[in-house]
């Protein structure tokens, strides 16, 4: 089934939730990595292009996820009241969290005007311009939510796993598109 149940995630969720998943992992161990790098680097130049590349893809992803989300049941969360109500939080952060980091990202390259080549597929235009001050802050908002999109993945990795192998219910399992019962 491609569209999410009362009871189970469709296909769609489930491919854009890992896909997304992976791509945030990749994209943070090459920001870690490529801010490293020196001039004389042989990545130097392909490094940022590849993460400002995936980044634009990450946002459009995101813009669909949340469209789909809106279009879509929402399987009933498991668990005690309480991590019902985490849950819901920790979800409803992911989306803010990864909005603010990747429009930071965004501002970040396109802070003098110039736009965004993404794999040479098209260009996302540059529309605001920032002084150098105004640039610096953007990038420290992008790095620090980066960390705490990181740190968030892991408790929510963490919950998932309490779920499946402590509480022995199916919330990993939905998500892997195993609906048992």
């Amino acid at each position: 089934m491609l569209k999410n149940s009362d009871h189970a995630y469709g296909w769609v969720s489930i491919i854009i939730h890992w896909l997304m998943a992976l791509i945030i992992f990749g994209m943070f161990a090459l920001g870690v990595w490529m801010v490293e790098l020196n001039y004389y680097d042989a990545w130097y130049h392909d490094a940022p292009n590849i993460h400002k590349s995936l980044g634009i893809l990450l946002l459009l992803m995101l813009v669909f996820r949340f469209v789909w989300r809106l279009l879509n049941a929402r399987p009933a969360l498991m668990g005690e009241a309480w991590e019902k109500v985490v849950a819901l939080a920790v979800h409803r952060l992911h989306y803010v969290l990864l909005l603010i980091l990747l429009v930071s990202g965004y501002f970040i390259p396109t802070a003098e005007g110039v736009g965004i080549d993404v794999f040479g597929w098209f260009s996302m235009p540059a529309l605001l311009s920032f002084d150098k001050a105004e640039a610096d802050l953007v990038g420290v908002i992008h790095r620090w939510t980066a960390w705490t999109v990181m740190a968030l993945a892991a408790a929510h990795a963490g919950a998932a796993l309490k779920h499946h192998f402590l509480d022995k219910d199916r919330t990993l399992l939905r998500m892997l598109g195993i609906n048992q019962k």
